[in-house]
């Protein structure tokens, strides 16, 4: 037996969709004497597909025989032919951030995490470039700096997934990292690595793209944050938001209204994925926020 203290646990499962899911969850729950506190779930009636997400507890509080518990959520998810996770809630994601020398999203990310709003051990700040060192040491942060030109970049990637792998990384994020990850790297943190850029693509692309939005006289400007991809920022959206703009502003007030519509999204979809509310579905993702 596996005892474990937690005030909060959570399930997810997600499979094809089938009478009875809900009804045999919830009686493998009952029966491990469980209580539920939070309870969502979603019908894809286009893939046939089922998504649920269970928050409970133990009864009265005391230690839960977390091995018992797994065994009949095992029974149930083969009896449904659904994948199934089974995570403490209290538990700190482990998360690397990523950037290179804008700093809002990060320094967002940072702060939010400081005052309890997200609940992650920020095991390091990766960067190719020096400049942001200090707003990681702000925070006690370890900050890694890894150089990446054309010559280098395999092995400052070999050395990003060896830190992945020795600190047993949950999450990567990309604030505003301006390098594009490989096939082979993006294929190794499929699932488990997320980025962020402005709403305005496939419009403008390239550089300066909010003096390109200002060109065109754009009425609404924001930010997605998706899981990364070999298909460069055609990810899984998690999350996205629009500001509304209009013509007094210069291309650098458009710039400072997207920075704030960036940290928006990527805060709200890396606090969802590690609170375990974000499920792949296809192309698509089923956010229980």
């Amino acid at each position: 037996m596996t005892p474990i203290r937690s005030e909060h646990l959570v399930l997810s499962l997600s499979g094809p969709d089938s009478p009875g899911i809900v009804h045999a969850v919830t009686g493998a729950l009952v029966d491990a004497e469980c209580t539920i506190v939070e309870s969502r779930q979603f019908r894809d009636p286009s893939e046939d597909a089922f998504f649920l997400r269970v928050g409970f507890a133990r009864a009265g509080g005391g230690e839960l025989d977390v091995d018992a518990l797994r065994r009949r959520v095992s029974q149930v998810a083969d009896r449904f032919g659904m994948t199934w996770r089974l995570d403490d809630a209290s538990r700190r994601a482990r998360v690397v951030i990523m950037v290179s020398k804008f700093a809002h999203c990060l320094n967002d990310l940072l702060f939010r995490n400081s005052i309890g709003e997200l609940n992650l051990d920020v095991v390091a700040v990766v960067s190719n470039h020096p400049d942001l060192g200090r707003t990681a040491d702000h925070y006690g942060v370890p900050f890694r700096h890894i150089p990446v030109t054309r010559e280098t970049k395999p092995q400052a990637e070999q050395a990003l997934l060896d830190l992945v792998r020795d600190e047993h990384v949950d999450l990567v994020v990309l604030a505003r990292y301006m390098q594009i990850l490989s096939d082979d790297v993006c294929k190794q943190l499929d699932g488990r690595a997320i980025n962020i850029h402005h709403s305005m693509l496939p419009s403008f692309k390239g550089a300066r793209p909010y003096h390109q939005a200002h060109a065109r006289g754009v009425k609404f400007i924001g930010a997605t944050a998706h899981y990364v991809t070999a298909d460069l920022d055609e990810g899984p959206i998690i999350e996205q938001e629009i500001l509304r703009v209009d013509h007094s502003l210069t291309p650098d007030q458009l710039a400072a209204r997207g920075r704030e519509a960036e940290t928006r999204a990527l805060a709200r979809a890396v606090r969802w994925h590690t609170e375990n509310r974000v499920a792949l579905n296809g192309n698509r993702t089923v956010v229980f926020g």
